[in-house]
């Protein structure tokens, strides 16, 4: 006991920081298989935003963001950047391809970007994507042959096996002695060229490059875990959200594999990617779109390759910002939502895109699969069995009505109003935000 009476262990637990008393952060997800707008999302709500922070994946995931009239492709940098009064993260889980990051800064500082790098902090724990990874991604998918997964050949995999493997290189080893760098650098070209002997790299050139970002880096490279935490218990009133990469259909563990990305991004990849505790996690809002597509191979359960499928294809524009290859698409699916829902806990939804519905007679939601006749009472995890599902549907009148000025709820088509609350009943999961065109300002706010 303490002189005042109070034990030890009383006090130990009064000095203890309380997760309830830190800022609550908030999480933008991808609930499909990635390209639902979630750029468009996270640039609202960052317009409030100290923070905006990314937690994983690299620059294989694409976000379009329009603002102030200018479109921006954005890979690496967190949508959140356009927000000239906050800063934006890339977080230890991020794997960075450093000439990728400083050609779309350049690019987004030419449509009129100001002093991103000013306003850009980067883990020095995160793992760097050289070339070579990139080599090793092409090699890989043409060794595959017929069974290649569609990678976007951007290194990501083969960064992360490295990392694994822990043979990788940090943001710590590139700023830090050059001359270990240089070792470990090239150490991890050796071990590529076992495997792939016919791996092309000139190391020295690579060097002395590298050599020349560590020097434009230094100045955005911190411990991100202590930035965001600080930023976490101050006693200003920060305002902190995390903007998810990729979506949970294409995480490594909960995703359509093989048909995935590397990394965990759904909701345990927040925690893991920028050191932050799961009590720190207040919102999780998923995004959506109306329908559904997909980019690359993979089970498609809703998928139209008819003409429906083409008209959402080119009314929606839907090709890849990093690929530009073409979207797969189909009607929206709710036993997909379901399971998303369910892993990442959201809290509730945006759902954009609705517009591009605007011109059907008829609209149909997938409300279950069945297999060999029998109803599935989960999401299949074998793409073999997710190929030869059956999807039962609902049908829908369509509104036949461009809702493209619309901003409020109550002013759209009753069709329309009526095809949303069937899938936020469908999904048990409200959709506070629906989105009827490109812009920012296009986006309704329900509540």
């Amino acid at each position: 006991m303490t002189e005042n009476g109070e034990s030890k262990n009383d006090s130990a637990t009064q000095n203890r920081p309380s997760c309830s008393k830190r800022r609550k952060i908030s999480v933008v997800l991808g609930a499909q298989w990635g390209d639902e707008g979630k750029g468009k999302v996270v640039d609202m709500l960052a317009t409030e935003a100290n923070f905006v922070c990314r937690c994983g994946g690299g620059n294989n995931a694409g976000h379009t963001v329009v603002a102030e009239g200018q479109e921006y492709d954005f890979h690496l940098l967190p949508s959140g950047i356009i927000n000239k009064d906050c800063t934006s993260v890339i977080g230890n889980g991020v794997v960075i391809h450093l000439p990728g990051l400083f050609e779309e800064g350049e690019k987004a500082a030419k449509k009129g970007l100001e002093n991103w790098r000013q306003r850009l902090r980067i883990s020095d724990r995160a793992h760097l994507v050289f070339d070579l990874h990139q080599q090793l991604d092409g090699l890989q998918e043409k060794e595959k042959g017929k069974n290649s997964i569609g990678t976007t050949k951007k290194g990501i995999g083969p960064t992360y096996s490295s990392k694994a493997s822990r043979s990788g290189l940090r943001v710590c080893d590139l700023v830090g002695n050059f001359e270990t760098f240089s070792e470990k650098f090239k150490n991890l070209v050796r071990v590529s060229k076992r495997t792939f002997p016919d791996l092309d790299v000139n190391v020295e050139k690579e060097l002395e490059r590298y050599k020349d970002f560590a020097k434009q880096i230094s100045p955005m490279v911190t411990d991100t875990i202590f930035l965001i935490h600080n930023a976490m218990e101050s006693t200003a009133e920060n305002t902190i959200l995390v903007e998810g990469a990729n979506a949970t259909m294409l995480d490594i563990d909960f995703g359509t594999y093989p048909y995935v990305t590397s990394s965990n991004c759904s909701i345990g990849g927040v925690m893991t990617g920028l050191g932050i505790p799961a009590c720190s996690i207040g919102e999780v809002y998923g995004v959506t779109k109306a329908y559904t597509t997909r980019v690359g191979d993979g089970a498609f359960p809703t998928e139209l390759s008819n003409d429906l499928g083409d008209t959402l294809q080119q009314r929606g524009c839907e090709f890849g910002v990093t690929t530009k290859r073409i979207r797969r698409c189909g009607w929206m699916d709710t036993v997909l939502l379901s399971y998303t829902r369910m892993i990442n806990g959201f809290t509730s939804l945006a759902m954009t895109k609705l517009d591009i519905l605007d011109v059907f007679e008829e609209v149909k939601i997938g409300v279950s699969y069945q297999h060999n006749g029998k109803k599935l009472d989960s999401f299949p995890a074998h793409q073999d069995i997710l190929k030869e599902v059956v999807v039962e549907y609902i049908t829908m009148p369509g509104w036949k009505t461009c809702t493209e000025g619309i901003r409020s709820f109550d002013e759209l088509p009753a069709n329309a109003q009526a095809y949303i609350k069937k899938v936020e009943e469908l999904i048990k999961c409200p959709i506070k935000w629906v989105g009827v065109g490109k812009s920012r300002e296009s986006i309704i706010t329900r509540f």
